[in-house]
């Protein structure tokens, strides 16, 4: 599979991980039924296998990898704490500030992940010249 098609997988389904996580958020802190119809549980995970699965496809492809390449790691750990997060916003938060804070805060290391994979710099908001 090509490059191209590869990156341009992994960026939709990107941000189609983006928009239902985003939208579940809105519907969890609502407390919406809509959270219970089968499809909101089904097709996050389908589209977050294929994110995955085409993130690595794009490692072997570029030949970089996490703890090798430092923007690599540096996109794990943002995932794994986006994650963690989606977890305490979604499932875990037991009172509507905590979700609604875990909520935000993952929004926010979603943009510094999409900022890394951007700029290939763990660190992005500092100009590297």
């Amino acid at each position: 599979m090509s490059f191209l098609l590869l990156k341009a997988i992994h960026v939709t389904c990107a941000a189609s991980s983006f928009v239902l996580f985003f939208l579940r958020g809105i519907w969890s802190l609502n407390g919406s039924p809509i959270m219970r119809q089968r499809w909101v549980k089904l097709v996050p995970h389908i589209v977050d296998t294929l994110l995955l699965a085409s993130a690595i496809a794009l490692a072997f492809t570029i030949r970089q990898y996490p703890f090798v390449d430092a923007w690599l790691t540096a996109k794990v750990a943002g995932l794994l704490l986006y994650i963690g997060l989606g977890l305490i916003a979604l499932r875990y938060g037991r009172s509507k500030t905590v979700r609604l804070s875990a909520w935000l805060a993952a929004q926010a290391v979603f943009v510094y992940i999409v900022l890394v994979a951007g700029s290939h710099n763990p660190i992005p908001f500092i100009h590297q010249g």
